[in-house]
């Protein structure tokens, strides 16, 4: 056996340690690339921004580079854990770690702001001049109501103290144009949707509405910035409404990611009305099926919640028989104790991840916040009233 193949065997080794065997920066499993320069094993994606690291990180393939001796005692010597302890030493519990799913912009600015910028080495002289703070003020460009192909640049206030987040039209001096609670606010990246690799949606409550507001920045360490100050101030805000609760249990309330996105039609309570394209949305956390005319309305036009199947909730691939008027075939029905909900998709593929996702959610046992939404569990159509909302 020559060099290569004993220092080869010897790192595929070392990937077989449980820290190594996922991605150092986004978890992804099976990291195929390291860092030579940080003792770390990552991703191909994740390797891809270490590149740009050149004064940082080098990088070399696993299967595919030589390596000699030295660097291979290097990563013996190192590795994720090591790594972790080193550069992850001081993370603030609200600060947003990325997966393996989510987009460029997060994973960059994660990988920046640990080896690069060491944010969390817990040497930076002082944490509040990063982007850790819940309070923030500046520019977005914000996405018009009316307008929908423009983007405005609109003042924007967040608020800790408050719990608030503001924002302005042109015109400062009369106030703000909203005034977003903390409260039920909600923030995710949706580059695709938003079409800007920096696109960010926020949502939030609004007379039991869902409302939306799309905004990004060009930059994408001040967009990040602002994501992370949100999640600040609301970690702030849970810690206040939920003072007895530890902050492994508040974290996962901080923002969220939706469980599914896209395109279904639907018809209504009678199941003779015609069928309508609409852009779904499914919310594990809040148990809810939220649909909008398209992908950047502002506001929701109904919701169904979906509960477990202890309380009789199921999902079937079924289309009842008196169904008719629907143009996409594959067909998709909810049950719950009152009524059913019948949606069609436009294929096979989107049909079984939509069913995956609902049962995954009726799969899930009901918490006792889940409750006070179940008291409308009949669900809300377009233009009736609005159901009960939780926030935790």
């Amino acid at each position: 056996m020559d060099d290569r193949d004993h220092n080869k065997r010897i790192l595929l080794e070392l990937l077989k340690r449980p820290d190594n065997a996922t991605c150092a920066d986004c978890g992804a499993p099976d990291p195929d690339w390291a860092s030579y320069k940080l003792g770390v094993f990552i991703c191909l994606n994740c390797c891809g921004i270490h590149r740009n690291l050149t004064e940082i990180s080098r990088v070399k393939s696993i299967r595919l580079d030589f390596w000699n001796d030295d660097l291979v005692e290097f990563m013996k010597a190192n590795g994720n854990a090591v790594a972790k302890q080193r550069y992850e030493k001081n993370v603030p519990a609200f600060f947003y770690r990325p997966q393996a799913t989510d987009c460029a912009v997060l994973r960059e600015q994660w990988i920046r702001a640990k080896y690069e910028w060491l944010e969390f080495s817990g040497n930076h002289k002082d944490p509040q001049e990063t982007h850790c703070s819940g309070c923030r003020e500046g520019f977005l460009w914000k996405r018009g109501k009316d307008n929908r192909q423009q983007f405005f640049k609109r003042k924007f206030i967040l608020s800790e103290k408050d719990f608030t987040l503001m924002y302005y039209t042109k015109q400062v001096s009369k106030g703000p144009k909203a005034v977003i609670s903390i409260k039920d606010l909600n923030a995710t990246f949706q580059p695709e949707k938003i079409k800007h690799p920096h696109g960010l949606q926020i949502t939030y409550l609004k007379e039991d509405h869902t409302r939306s507001i799309f905004v990004y920045h060009e930059g994408m360490q001040e967009i990040v910035g602002w994501f992370n100050a949100i999640r600040a101030a609301r970690f702030s805000y849970l810690k206040t409404a939920f003072p007895t609760a530890s902050d492994s249990e508040l974290v996962p309330w901080i923002t969220r990611n939706y469980l599914k996105e896209g395109y279904m039609e639907k018809t209504g309570p009678m199941q003779r009305e015609p069928f309508k394209k609409r852009w779904f949305i499914l919310d594990s956390q809040d148990r809810k099926l939220l649909y909008f005319k398209d992908p950047l309305a502002a506001v929701e036009k109904g919701v169904v919640f979906i509960g477990n199947t202890e309380h009789g909730y199921k999902v079937t691939n079924i289309l009842p028989k008196r169904v008719w008027g629907n143009c996409w075939k594959c067909g998709i029905t909810v049950e719950t104790p009152e009524r059913q909900f019948i949606f069609t998709c436009e294929n096979e593929r989107e049909q079984r991840e939509w069913m995956e996702a609902l049962n995954q959610v009726i799969s899930k046992p009901m918490s006792p916040q889940d409750y006070t939404s179940e008291c409308s569990r009949g669900g809300r159509n377009e233009g009736s009233a609005s159901p009960a909302h939780s926030v935790f």
